[in-house]
């Protein structure tokens, strides 16, 4: 099984997060920022993996601590449930529309971090939720996660739309990238190593 438990605690939160790479889409999330854990529900759902998140940070503050740490130990987990990739597709793509929304995202689970990401200007809030997050949540996922992403808005105008349909879309093109390809031997990289 393709699995990992990361726990990361630091003095603005405890993040406990549990991934499952092949299970079939269950979810149980609680960060103590409601958008957010709608958002990581979909990455759950449409990518087919099972992910348990429970995080108590100091949404007192604000939620930032809370969004970045939690980022950070999901990218973590995938990056240690991967292991040492053997037999894996490597790359993914999707194209998801979501009402007027259209986003693009490809992935490469390169072992080096990189991240491309664009986005047309919304709101600046999303019930309470502080959309600038958008951006530094792939940026974190990316660093610890040691891959390449890029994700790009092609059209949307409603904010939560737009946030919405970026994580459906990671989240198709994760599950591409991490399923395994039965013609594959060994690490899908001519340098033998990801």
């Amino acid at each position: 099984m393709r699995e990992a438990h990361v726990v990361r605690a630091t003095k603005e939160s405890s993040v406990d997060v549990k991934i499952n790479l092949d299970g079939s889409g269950i979810v149980e999330i609680d960060t103590g920022v409601p958008f957010f854990d709608h958002m990581l529900s979909q990455l759950g759902k449409h990518s087919g993996f099972d992910l348990i998140v429970k995080t108590e940070g100091d949404v007192d503050v604000d939620s930032h601590h809370t969004v970045e740490d939690t980022s950070l130990a999901f990218g973590q987990a995938l990056r240690e449930a991967l292991g040492e990739k053997v037999g894996i597709r490597r790359f993914g793509d999707a194209m998801v529309p979501l009402d007027e929304v259209l986003v693009q995202a490809a992935v490469d689970l390169s072992g080096r971090p990189y991240l491309v990401h664009r986005q047309p200007e919304i709101v600046e809030l999303i019930g309470t939720f502080d959309t600038t997050l958008g951006r530094h949540i792939w940026e974190s996922i990316v660093a610890e996660a040691r891959i390449a992403l890029h994700v790009r808005v092609l059209e949307g105008r409603n904010a939560h739309h737009v946030f919405e349909a970026q994580f459906k879309a990671v989240a198709r093109a994760l599950r591409d990238a991490c399923a395994i390809d039965g013609r594959i031997t060994g690490i899908p990289s001519t340098k033998g190593v990801l």
